[in-house]
């Protein structure tokens, strides 16, 4: 069966503001690499090692985007099966929309060394993650 008009529903607009989330952060940890290390480098095959060194927010702003990279594909999973299977509740909603809020401020989090609660953002992200795939087996 396919389909064609799924509703969008609040998961859903949290899914795509994600999605879009994931832009921006690129955008950022792109344009603070070009800053650090020259475009020449950046635009390069980067056969070798760079001249120059990224600061560590850099450098910790592109492990975040990393970061996202990895966790991106399990919550739209999620969001994505609470979809197909119409089992939006008031839980699923809160869940996809604290993996978001959770993505907005694990960034700057990991960028500024807040230490422990960069592990703790990513955990409410996770915990969020878990509960969309709990609520999809009900």
């Amino acid at each position: 069966m396919i389909y064609a008009n799924l509703p969008m529903t609040p998961e859903m607009i949290a899914l795509a503001v994600t999605g879009l989330l994931h832009f921006v952060q690129f955008a950022i940890a792109s344009y603070m690499a070009n800053v650090d290390l020259g475009t020449g480098y950046t635009t390069s095959p980067r056969d070798r090692m760079p001249s120059r060194e990224m600061r560590k927010s850099t450098a910790r702003m592109l492990r975040a985007y990393d970061n996202h990279t990895q966790m991106f594909a399990f919550y739209a999973a999620g969001v994505l099966l609470i979809a197909l299977t119409g089992q939006s509740t008031t839980v699923t909603v809160i869940a996809a929309w604290a993996y978001l809020i959770a993505r907005i401020i694990y960034a700057p989090a990991y960028a500024l060394g807040w230490q422990p609660w960069r592990s703790y953002i990513w955990l409410v992200a996770l915990a969020a993650c878990a509960t969309l795939f709990i609520a999809a087996l009900n």
